[in-house]
């Protein structure tokens, strides 16, 4: 799971795509178990928007329509009932500029 960058109330593009893993490091496409996503590391106060809890579809999980309404850098947290918590590397939330 690694977001990319966006701007201010954009939605992230490409989608945000969580893989469950068996405990060997494979997919794990059997399960069906909702997935949260959260903002980790929120020193702005941002609020996150979107669906922000998914059932995957062969093991992935995507969040289509995430976007986060202030700049700054930032981290998701990933969690899973029975599943291990996962933190995705910084991505940075840029503010638009007038042309």
């Amino acid at each position: 799971m690694q977001p990319n960058s966006a701007n201010v109330g954009q939605i992230i593009s490409p989608p945000v795509e969580v893989v469950a893993r068996d405990s060997v490091g494979n997919i794990d496409s059997a399960f069906t178990g909702s997935i949260t996503i959260s903002l980790a590391s929120n020193s702005t106060g941002a609020a996150l928007s979107g669906t922000t809890v998914v059932r995957p579809a062969n093991g992935i999980a995507s969040f289509s329509n995430l976007a986060i309404d202030k700049a700054g850098t930032y981290t998701l947290l990933v969690s899973a009932s029975g599943a291990t918590s996962v933190t995705s590397t910084a991505f940075s939330i840029t503010t638009v500029t007038a042309p």
